[in-house]
């Protein structure tokens, strides 16, 4: 790879992740000009070009394939997690809401958290914390294990705007303005009447 495009990928991982994560060895280590081995060289000297770009398209299918499964495994935690904050009374009157209007931003948001991360790292992304009961807004965090640090927290906030009933207010903060920004996710409407607890 040309010094120009490794110093480049430098850059853009720095400045993408907020320095948060270190671009790969690969890209740092200077190329050394008196060891004149291709890394076609390195790895097998038998290899063609066209064998190592093969090589190359199923470790890129591959890391896609880990990155899917973990979204998928991240949701499947996100809706328990929040079914279990709703319990049996709140659940199944808002759950066709909850799916259809909120449950696609809060994937949203995992996401762009996720792409910040490259594959290797993932399994160091993980949800904490049960979802609180009674009148707390907690439903879930986004935790990183080797930071030792909550990333973004999940929230629902009862709002009852006068005249116009209660409303759950679905909204998320994150660690880069040490969550003081409400980051809407959606409202669904609740009754005229008061609510009961979480997890009731």
């Amino acid at each position: 790879m040309p010094l120009w495009m490794r110093k480049t990928l430098v850059i853009l991982i720095t400045i993408s992740t907020f320095g948060l994560i270190s671009p790969p060895p690969s890209l740092t280590v200077p190329v050394s000009k008196s060891n004149d081995t291709s890394k076609q060289d390195l790895v097998n000297p038998d290899l063609t070009a066209e064998d190592d770009e093969h090589l190359f398209q199923l470790e890129v299918e591959e890391d896609e394939e880990n990155r899917q499964q973990f979204i998928e495994t991240t949701m499947t935690a996100v809706q328990d997690k929040s079914f279990e904050k709703f319990g049996q009374k709140i659940g199944p009157v808002i759950e066709d809401e909850f799916r259809l209007a909120v449950l696609p931003k809060i994937e949203e948001v995992i996401l762009d958290l996720t792409n910040q991360y490259p594959d290797y790292k993932l399994h160091n992304l993980s949800i904490t914390e049960s979802p609180s009961g009674g009148y707390g807004e907690k439903i879930f965090n986004i935790y990183d294990n080797e930071q030792n640090k909550d990333l973004v927290r999940f929230h629902v906030r009862r709002d009852h705007p006068p005249l116009e009933g209660y409303w759950f207010n679905f909204h998320y903060h994150t660690y880069l303005d040490t969550f003081q920004a409400h980051n809407d996710l959606g409202s669904i409407y609740w009754d005229k009447n008061t609510p009961p607890r979480w997890k009731t």
